[in-house]
């Protein structure tokens, strides 16, 4: 389990453990801005485990309170370079695995036809800046799955939709969009069915719990 914030990740290991998870779960510090923290994040998971089976990146931001070209930079150093950076420091030891699934957290917002059919919900939805980046990192997760895919990696893009987290703020209001967000682990059901192979069918496309997007 990554994380910029260590004590942050051991409080959130801890409380996982106590809710009686199946396995174990370690702790490493990745700060996706940050090419030192990739490298040695990296290094340490080679010297621990010695290859990855899923590599899922998760890592994104809405940048909240800031504004202008500052906020654009910043939504896209997370979202994108280092989304993009981390998961290629991290694929020759995926590679090392027998079956390996390599995830990019997205979101319908950043599906263009969505974006611009008038009829559909998700066209009205505004957070630009962000919208933008999702629709990068797709792009990034194509080339990805065509890159990957002669050596056996699955690739997906994947939306987990509106649920509870901290990606827009650590307010109630926040955290459930104003009561709107969902159970994360309905999206939690989902990824695993793509990592236990039940979703293979769909490898280098835009999954959600119940089908797929248009890019």
């Amino acid at each position: 389990m990554a994380c910029r914030n260590l004590s942050k990740g051991y409080e959130a290991c801890s409380q996982l453990e106590t809710a009686g998870i199946k396995g174990t779960l370690s702790v490493v510090q990745l700060d996706v801005d940050d090419d030192v923290s990739i490298s040695k994040a990296v290094h340490s998971v080679s010297n621990e485990f010695g290859r990855i089976d899923v590599f899922i990146s998760n890592a994104g931001t809405l940048s909240p309170g800031s504004t202008g070209r500052d906020k654009i930079g910043k939504i896209f150093s997370t979202n994108v370079f280092g989304a993009m950076l981390a998961t290629e420091a991290f694929i020759p030891l995926l590679l090392k695995s027998t079956h390996p699934c390599l995830i990019q957290i997205s979101s319908a917002l950043g599906s263009l036809v969505l974006a611009s059919d008038a009829n559909n919900a998700k066209s009205s939805e505004m957070w630009d800046e962000y919208r933008m980046s999702k629709a990068a990192l797709n792009m990034m997760t194509i080339q990805m799955y065509k890159r990957l895919k002669h050596q056996n990696v699955r690739v997906f893009a994947f939306c987990p939709g509106l649920v509870r987290s901290n990606l827009r703020g650590v307010s109630e209001e926040a955290v459930t969009a104003q009561g709107n967000a969902c159970d994360p682990m309905e999206s939690a059901n989902a990824l695993l069915d793509i990592i236990v192979g039940k979703r293979d069918k769909d490898a280098g496309k835009f999954v959600h719990k119940d089908g797929c997007y248009p890019w």
